[in-house]
């Protein structure tokens, strides 16, 4: 009977962990995508003009923000051939969507794009150990990488950057890093953070500091709002999908 009670207490107990989780952000960020671009819109507090989306996918992201934004200049990065295909159909006739058949990392030169199918969305640049979901990582693509940088640079003329969303399934901080003098220039970047940060070895705290070196506030994308992190906990090393938000302290803002 003890072990019967005690059993049902774990269980409940888990479970209000997870919603206390939930209702803070941690682990909500898988199908939000209205809800990310809302709170990216609303912390901007300004009409953005031009838009990077790193990690286009299938197109969610960039429609998402174009619905929103009829005269926005977005740049969407994607270097699986599949899903570049489906972008070209998708967003077929609208010039101010460039698609760029790149990834974005700290160094330029080619890499192997890993994922269980092609144009999946979970592919990574790392190899992912996914076992315990019963899922194989071995469907691999030979893709080109690029600093950020040097494309803002020779394609962008060094232009300010409104909005930034980088989702690249573990490599986020390692794009962040080829942003270079950009960087300076962005008001706004969500990021994903997740499961496919245990298989990079990059955590929270990674990302805390590189923003409050360079002088951005983070917040956590949450059912209830953003929700501003004055300072790091190691409770926040939470890896379910979760989204956040770094804003640039520097770069001052004119409202909407």
């Amino acid at each position: 009977m003890a072990v019967t009670v005690s059993t049902f207490l774990f269980k409940l107990l888990g479970r209000l962990e997870r919603a206390a989780a939930y209702a803070q952000g941690k682990g909500y960020g898988a199908t939000t995508v209205a809800r990310e671009v809302t709170l990216l819109r609303k912390l901007l507090c300004m009409t953005p003009s031009l838009a990077v989306d790193v990690g286009g996918n299938v197109g969610n992201y960039t429609a998402e923000l174009r619905r929103r934004n009829p005269a926005l200049e977005i740049h969407t990065f994607e270097p699986s051939e599949t899903n570049l295909t489906r972008l070209a159909e998708r967003f077929r006739g609208d010039e101010r969507i460039t698609l760029v058949p790149l990834a974005l990392s700290d160094r330029a030169g080619s890499a192997t794009l890993y994922s269980n199918e092609l144009g999946s969305g979970l592919a990574s640049l790392t190899q992912r150990r996914l076992a315990h979901f019963d899922i194989a990582f071995n469907s691999k693509e030979t893709i080109k990488t690029v600093r950020f940088e040097d494309y803002w640079r020779e394609q962008l003329q060094s232009r300010p950057l409104d909005m930034v969303k980088i989702d690249i399934e573990g490599h986020e901080l390692a794009a962040l890093k080829g942003f270079g003098a950009a960087l300076d220039l962005t008001r706004v970047v969500q990021f994903e953070f997740g499961g496919c940060n245990i298989d990079t070895r990059t955590y929270f705290q990674d990302f805390w500091y590189f923003f409050q070196d360079r002088g951005f506030d983070i917040y956590r994308v949450a059912p209830l709002g953003a929700q501003r992190i004055s300072r790091y906990r190691e409770s926040d090393e939470y890896f379910l999908t979760t989204n956040f938000i770094a804003v640039n302290g520097r770069q001052k803002t004119v409202p909407a």
